[in-house]
């Protein structure tokens, strides 16, 4: 199992990453060691001194993908979820600025943390607070690359597995994670993840 995840998706992420918007999907890779289910308590790794948040819609291959058309992208997609997407961000503008791969500040162990899936369905809004404050807000509708966009390309490049998932960029208002904040995500109104940070 892999985690495939799409870096700046939305316009204003970009933007207030001071990054380009991209003209194609922008691919990343976590291991499946990054996966962790919302937990009580989260451990902020000792490594970083400046954690983000990333909240993103999530989506579960359930069946391998190869060779999809425009017309069936959606169907080897079975169930989906809200998924925080967390980032050693330090590290991150430390390697971006030399040029070197970045994957040591979005891959560690614990990384990529979902919530409880439900069954597929499109399109979706989604929202995260942090100490009951929202943060972020998310509309599937806003996406630079759609769904079949991102399955068609990727699977351009390497086969999507049954039990993959994709984490399909997050929205503007990404942030850090402080000792003792609480983090809950809901997607179309439903909580489906809730995790402290210790």
């Amino acid at each position: 199992m892999k985690i495939l995840c799409v870096g700046r998706n939305y316009v204003d992420h970009a933007k207030e990453m001071n990054s380009p918007v991209p003209d194609q999907p922008l691919l990343f890779i976590k291991p499946a060691s990054s996966l962790a289910r919302h937990l009580d308590k989260m451990p902020i790794p000792t490594f970083t001194n400046n954690l983000h948040y990333e909240a993103e819609w999530v989506l579960r291959l359930g069946k391998d993908c190869i060779n999809p058309d425009e017309n069936n992208a959606h169907s080897f997609i079975d169930a989906m979820t809200i998924g925080i997407d967390l980032t050693a961000r330090d590290i991150q503008s430390q390697l971006k600025k030399k040029g070197h791969p970045w994957e040591i500040s979005k891959s560690w162990d614990g990384a990529a943390i979902v919530g409880e899936f439900i069954p597929f369905s499109t399109p979706v809004t989604f929202d995260l607070s942090i100490n009951s404050k929202i943060v972020q807000k998310g509309d599937s509708q806003n996406m630079i690359f759609s769904i079949t966009d991102i399955i068609m390309y990727a699977s351009q490049f390497f086969t999507l597995q049954k039990g993959d998932l994709i984490f399909t960029g997050t929205p503007e208002g990404v942030g850090p994670i402080h000792s003792g904040d609480v983090l809950e995500a809901n997607l179309n109104g439903q909580q489906l993840l809730l995790a402290s940070f210790q």
